[in-house]
């Protein structure tokens, strides 16, 4: 027999699925030795499932939701107001309401009650759902409590629920709701404790908003409340607001706003004994749970009431450390332009890449790598070298400034092996030689010579690891990962960066003083050769070349499929010259992707109508043979203005010297910039030929049903899959937990510094010449362009028009066929040298980098304004 109440006494986080989120955690909150909680019961999701399963109306309309999307937002209203209307108006039935009736009589019918959604999907560690259902409160009497029971159940079909459901990939179906009935206290005051900062995500300190009345006063925003920060049995800071208005309960039933007596209105709302005394609670119910913890409580006749707790789901996890100490973890993916959450087989096939540098501590957190730099700023020389990294993202300078100005924090800093210097990161005696050896004489032999190297390194690659499976593959990888460090790491390739790096930034600033032009560089760069990133959004145009030939496949296009996509396309007219073009050019960049820095990324070779949208663009946006007439503008656009330059000078003070020195840095700039996005296209190519040959082994696994999908590998650490292939063993049920992970760490935004409290420090940028309003970034390729804003997230979603400006969180060279469309750049994430910033300068197109939550703040279809001369972007 079905049980449709449940005492809290009764219940325990076991129970979720019978009494959702906020009825498990009260359960295991009036468990806890020293915490009140007031006395309740728990109608049961059976209850909710009996109710909707005697309505077959529902089920057509629960059909039509599944088939919305968040957008569709009038008839998310529509439906579920239909929903609710169904649900509020069938009767209780009649043994349901007696279990009711029964817990209600043994707690007292004629108390007042608190009626509280509880969903499923509610209140859990990575899914807060906080306020997507109803709570009624001072509920009296056994016919209202029943009413207000109907309302609860059918509050789960509100506007907001629904679209909730919706944004997070929930089932409506699979979602079900209790109803908490718990005895209403009448507090003195009232309000929500956080056991780790909301605003900095510090873990030490515990934050507490408190007001007069009840809590739904705060909650609601009716009032300002008082705001206090305690770390560690002290106060820290304390807030006290005017409060006007406070909600109290009425004798009868419901609530009404009062407005509180003048002479209260600015008195603090807790004695500082009694915020230390909620502190202590607080850290109490946090080491119960084990998490950082969201409460609310309440104060009656001097006493505190917990009347809920849930995970905080919003705080960033913190690297481990073991010491004690005070650390600073500088996020990796922010340098490299790449902030998605990485996958245990791309992590830890990043990690071989790295063991070459063991000083490297390089802890990893919510799917993403961090460098722990705390023991560089402990010095002088190790600070500038963290500043430097700077460069890369000012942001992460500026937060990094922020902190080193905190005496006590710095004081309080992990001591012990530095994680920069020589030897580190190519940064060795050799590398210094040649960078000025390659000064002396940049020489595009050099360039080819290293672009050589690495080719036949490749084809010898190709030639080892065919044969190879098992144990020998496992054996082969971190081997070959070393041939793979010399050539990314090869003093020569540093140098010539390096060297780039002074070209560019000389140019810059000499030419910034002499003539007045601003980030000329950007120009004198257009249309390079050796450019890998560049040359790949160029090829393209000529795929879109021969595909315009074609309206058979043209229509093709507009609705691929990976599965058996070169298969149908040869049934076209044209499919056969389509697919030899096609081929070519991914047996040159097949093995590019987003986020390929992850080797568990889908490349275009696995995903080749990922390139269908981008051909279709090509063909909308272009004339035949676009891709010689680009690349020539470009270079006559640089030769110009060289020559300008060039001729101004010499009419200078000194102007021969300056000219000779100009021309000798030009050529220098113009000879060594393509080269810079060849490193990362030399880690691609090797990284899919590992790849390709681990999925052999997941085809072997999946074969003898130790995975289920290949991809399961992904969620395997490289030492892991090697126990598997070995053994042909495996707990399955490690890789469910890591997709489950996955899911919630891709969701998150990683910081960019952060410490091992849980701290989030943010940098800022100086305003001093920004329009108000406009939003900050970092110049990164100049010019002044007006379009049309084109938010993307996904490479794979994108569709651009001819006058659109793309907006997104990063890019990095897999995003290359875009630019060639596109008139300016603005990304969330990188730097002046990074992979878009590098290819935005080569089209000439004006770009803005940095911009925080720029995909949030601009909309979609907006006209914006972008400056890459000045570093900013403005909504019009």
């Amino acid at each position: 027999m079905n049980s449709y109440v449940l005492r809290f006494e009764k219940i325990d986080k076991q129970k979720l699925m019978v009494v959702g989120g906020k009825g498990a955690n009260l359960g295991e909150l009036s468990r806890i030795e020293g915490i009140r909680v007031p006395e309740g019961f728990c109608v049961t999701t059976e209850a909710y499932k009996r109710i909707i399963g005697e309505m077959s109306e529902l089920n057509s309309l629960l059909d039509q939701l599944s088939l919305l999307k968040v957008e569709d937002r009038e008839r998310i209203k529509e439906i579920s107001k239909k929903v609710r209307q169904v649900i509020e108006g069938i009767a209780i039935a009649r043994d349901i309401e007696e279990e009711i009736v029964r817990d209600l009589a043994k707690l007292g019918e004629d108390n007042a009650y608190a009626v509280r959604s509880s969903a499923t999907a509610e209140d859990l560690p990575n899914a807060s759902f906080a306020g997507q259902q109803d709570t009624y409160l001072n509920i009296k009497g056994k016919d209202s409590i029943l009413q207000h029971i109907s309302k609860c159940w059918a509050s789960l079909f509100t506007d907001r629920a629904v679209t909730y459901r919706i944004q997070n990939g929930f089932d409506h179906r699979k979602v079900y709701l209790s109803v908490v009935i718990q005895r209403m206290v009448f507090p003195q005051a009232a309000g929500i404790m956080f056991t780790a900062d909301p605003v900095t995500s510090n873990r030490k300190v515990l934050s507490i908003d408190a007001s007069f009345g009840l809590g739904e006063a705060l909650v609601s925003g009716l009032v300002n409340a008082d705001i206090y920060k305690v770390r560690e049995g002290r106060i820290v800071n304390k807030k006290i607001s005017t409060k006007k208005l406070a909600i109290y309960a009425l004798e009868k039933g419901g609530t009404q706003e009062r407005e509180i007596e003048p002479g209260r209105q600015n008195m603090q709302t807790l004695t500082d004994e009694q915020i230390l005394q909620l502190e202590s609670m607080g850290r109490k119910i946090e080491a119960y749970f084990n998490c950082p913890q969201d409460i609310e409580w309440c104060l009656v006749d001097h006493a505190f009431y917990i009347v809920q707790s849930r995970p905080i789901t919003t705080l960033y996890p913190i690297p481990e450390v073991t010491d004690g100490k005070n650390h600073v973890f500088v996020s990796v993916g922010h340098q490299q332009n790449m902030t998605d959450a990485i996958r245990p087989l791309g992590m830890s096939m990043l990690q071989l890449l790295g063991t070459r540098f063991s000083t490297l501590s390089m802890p990893q957190a919510g799917g993403r790598w961090f460098l722990d730099v705390a023991h560089d700023l402990t010095s002088p020389i190790g600070r500038s070298m963290v500043l430097a990294m700077g460069k890369s993202d000012p942001l992460i300078g500026n937060a990094i400034r922020s902190l080193i100005k905190r005496k006590d924090f710095m004081k309080s800093l992990s001591h012990g092996k530095k994680t920069i210097g020589l030897g580190s990161s190519g940064l060795s005696w050799a590398f210094l030689v040649q960078t000025i050896k390659i000064y002396r004489k940049p020489d595009e032999a050099v360039i080819q010579s290293l672009m050589s190297r690495n080719e036949a390194s490749v084809r010898d690659l190709q030639k080892r690891i065919a044969g190879l499976s098992g144990e020998e593959l496992f054996t082969f990888i971190p081997e070959d990962f070393k041939e793979l460090q010399d050539i990314m790491y090869n003093p020569g390739s540093m140098g010539a960066i390096s060297v780039l790096l002074l070209a560019t930034n000389w140019l810059n600033k000499n030419l910034g003083k002499w003539l007045g032009e601003k980030n000329v560089a950007d120009i004198l760069s257009k249309s390079v050769e050796n450019n890998p990133a560049s040359e790949m959004g160029l090829a393209l145009l000529d795929v879109a070349d021969v595909v315009r030939q074609y309206p058979e496949v043209i229509e093709y296009f507009h609705h691929p499929s990976d599965e058996a996509f070169f298969e149908g396309l040869t049934k076209l007219e044209g499919g056969e010259a389509v697919s030899r073009s096609l081929r070519a050019y991914l047996d040159k960049n097949g093995m590019r992707c987003s986020g390929e820095l992850d080797i568990t990324r889908p490349r275009w070779s696995e995903q080749p109508t990922t390139l269908a949208s981008m051909i279709l663009g090509n063909i909308k946006n272009f004339a035949p043979h676009a891709h010689k007439t680009i690349f020539e503008q470009g270079r006559l656009e640089a030769e110009q203005k060289a020559q300008d330059l060039l001729s101004r000078l010499e009419k200078l003070p000194g102007g021969k010297k300056k000219a000779q020195k100009t021309k000798k840095m030009i050529n220098t700039l113009r000879t060594l910039a393509g080269y810079r996005e060849y490193p990362k296209y030399a880690l691609t190519q090797r990284f899919f030929i590992c790849k390709q040959a681990l999925l052999k082994e997941a085809d072997n696994l999946v074969r003898k049903g130790i995975i289920r999908d290949k991809e399961d590998i992904y969620y395997l650490y490289f030492e892991e899959l090697r126990e598997a292939v070995k053994t042909h063993r495996l707990d399955y049920s490690i890789i469910t937990k890591r997709k489950a992970e996955y899911e919630v760490f891709d969701k998150l935004t990683p910081p960019r510094v952060m410490t091992s409290e849980g701290e989030i420090i943010s940098g800022e940028y100086n305003m001093e010449n920004i329009p108000q309003g406009a939003l900050a970034g970092i110049a990164v390729s100049s010019g002044v362009v007006e379009g049309r804003a084109r938010v993307v997230l996904k490479m794979e979603d994108v569709d651009i028009e001819e006058d659109d400006i793309l907006v997104t969180a990063f890019t990095d060279p897999s995003w290359s066929p875009l630019f060639v469309s596109i008139k300016g750049l603005v990304t969330e994430v990188g730097g002046v040298m990074t992979h878009g910033a590098v290819v935005a300068r080569e089209y000439g197109l004006p770009a803005v980098a940095g911009v925080e939550n720029a995909t949030k703040l601009i909309k979609e279809g907006q006209r914006i304004l972008v400056n890459g001369t000045e570093g900013y972007v403005q909504i019009l």
